[in-house]
């Protein structure tokens, strides 16, 4: 597989990296910074030092994007991962440096010469990949396929109670890329919630294995660990970049999907951001109100479960 992982570079961000370098089958071309996490500047460093903690420094280009959202100012959630977006451990400058090129060229350059080859991994708001669908409509048949970890599942958001992170920083790009025609698959915050917790035992048993990347992982991880015991009690923490890398490296980890409609509110105040994903549990919406019409083809794959004792397992062995 050639991969490239579209991110902002913080906390887990750095830990889906980390699994896809570990995976003997995947060839990973570039890594795509984009507006996000923490600061932008600091999410290329953080990108630039987590392919040196593997051993991979050098080897891989990254590439900074897009440093702010389409219509609305930055956010961000150092309040979740440290103002340096790993845990403000500090570490060192990396030695590599990113490339001159900007992230929505490297993107457009690297489909466009393998179509049918790359698969795109975005861990971040879509800001980069919807600018590039917009510069290069054609990429969306290029590419091989696109996955998403955002939105919801029509459940609970993370910033309000309709919108996850990465759609709520910039919908309308999210808005753009699911209606391009790409080939989706979607990881969603419903389920992260429901199956990528690694426990408080599960975090002891990887600092126990006294690795370079479990020492890594348990520094990058410390304020995750502390805002989820101050705010739920219990230092258990959820790896929603980390499923989504886990599921596309390993498609038996998947025991539920379907084919969605999967749009994404840009309007209302109280549902800006909320993803709005169809069910065959629900009617027909031209039956239940024809005003409605019919409603068009899906547009994405939706992973609806996993086998979550696999991921932590596959999570916890790309450490060793």
């Amino acid at each position: 597989m050639r991969l490239i992982i579209d991110t902002d570079t913080a906390g887990d961000d750095c830990f889906s990296v980390l699994l896809a370098l570990a995976h003997p089958g995947v060839k990973l071309e570039a890594l795509t910074i984009c507006n996000g996490n923490v600061a932008f500047e600091r999410q290329v460093e953080n990108a630039l030092y987590t392919l040196e903690a593997a051993g991979q420094g050098g080897n891989i280009p990254v590439y900074a994007g897009i440093p702010k959202p389409l219509m609305r100012p930055p956010l961000d959630a150092a309040y979740v991962f440290g103002l340096d977006g790993m845990s403000d451990a500090n570490f060192p400058q990396a030695k590599q440096r990113p490339e001159a090129k900007h992230a929505v060229d490297a993107i457009i350059d690297l489909v466009m010469a393998n179509p049918g080859e790359i698969t795109l991994l975005a861990q971040a708001p879509l800001t980069n990949i919807g600018l590039a669908v917009a510069k290069e409509p054609r990429i969306a048949q290029a590419l091989k396929a696109l996955w998403i970890m955002g939105g919801t599942d029509n459940g609970l958001g993370n910033v309000t109670p309709a919108a996850e992170f990465n759609f709520y920083v910039d919908p309308e790009a999210a808005r753009m890329v699911f209606q391009a025609g790409f080939n989706i698959s979607l990881v969603t915050w419903t389920l992260t919630v429901a199956s990528s917790e690694m426990s408080e035992a599960d975090l002891a048993a990887v600092e126990a294995m006294e690795t370079p990347l479990s020492r890594f992982f348990t520094t990058v991880n410390a304020a995750a660990v502390a805002f989820s015991r101050a705010r739920y009690g219990h230092g258990g923490t959820l790896h929603p970049d980390s499923l989504a890398c886990a599921c596309l490296l390993d498609d038996s980890l998947i025991t539920a999907s379907e084919a969605c409609v999967v749009e994404i509110e840009t309007g209302g105040g109280l549902t800006r951001a909320y993803s709005s994903v169809s069910s065959s549990l629900l009617p027909d919406q031209e039956e239940a109100d024809p005003a409605l019409g019919v409603a068009g083809a899906p547009n994405a794959r939706v992973i609806k479960a996993v086998d979550s004792a696999k991921f932590r397992r596959v999570l916890t062995d790309a450490l060793r």
